[in-house]
């Protein structure tokens, strides 16, 4: 029954290991027109940009794609300008959790040779897991540390001429996954679903991101 329930679990964990979700709050801020003056936009940007950020232009170039909206050509008018910033930070998290353990285990009776599951009193395993010697689990506190890493992505596209933003939208999703350019489309994708969205009311986005 024991290597039953082991199996089980590991089937589990297996499964479960296959997909992790995103879960991410998105936020927008849009006045978006129902003509826009035109389809082409310019990336703004404070520097060149480098090879990471070339790489996630290129995602949310695709993605704008699908909203009607292309880069411009080099020396055409852009009525459109999209801006984009990103940032990832982590932060140590402890936490105290309560635990059930065996209460033989560490003393000299546990161990090879003196304890197995298939040995000794039926259904107990160690001699002593008999009615005289209940082997009840005892509860004890243990402490776990771990990272957790904010991941944040801001998007804006605003109309040139009037100098006034159209859409602007706050991508936030915790993880303990630090690697920016693994969440990047699912961040892009939660800034853009059901585009242009309700005004101001943030939602909860979860995609499921196959490893």
């Amino acid at each position: 029954m024991r290597t039953l329930a082991l199996v089980i679990i590991a089937l589990t964990l297996l499964l479960s290991g296959c997909a992790t979700t995103i879960r991410s709050e998105v936020t927008a801020f849009h006045q978006w027109p129902a003509t826009l003056p035109g389809p082409a936009y310019v990336f703004m940007r404070a520097a060149p940009a480098d090879l990471e950020r070339q790489n996630y232009e290129q995602l949310l170039r695709e993605r704008l794609a699908k909203l009607g909206l292309r880069e411009a050509a080099t020396g055409e008018p852009a009525p459109l300008a999209v801006t984009m910033d990103y940032r990832v930070n982590g932060r140590d998290v402890r936490v105290i959790e309560t635990v059930l353990v065996d209460p033989w285990y560490g003393t000299p009776w546990y161990g090879p040779g003196y304890y197995s599951p298939y040995w000794g009193w039926p259904g107990y395993g160690h001699p002593f897991y008999g009615p005289m010697w209940p082997a009840m689990p005892v509860a004890r506190e243990q402490q776990r540390r771990y990272t957790v890493f904010h991941r944040e992505l801001k998007l804006r596209i605003d109309d040139v001429a009037k100098k006034q933003p159209l859409y602007d939208v706050t991508v936030r999703s915790d993880g303990e996954d630090a690697n920016l350019a693994k969440v990047m489309p699912y961040l892009i994708a939660s800034a853009f679903r059901d585009f242009p969205g309700k005004n101001g009311v943030p939602q909860v986005v979860e995609m499921k991101m196959e490893r």
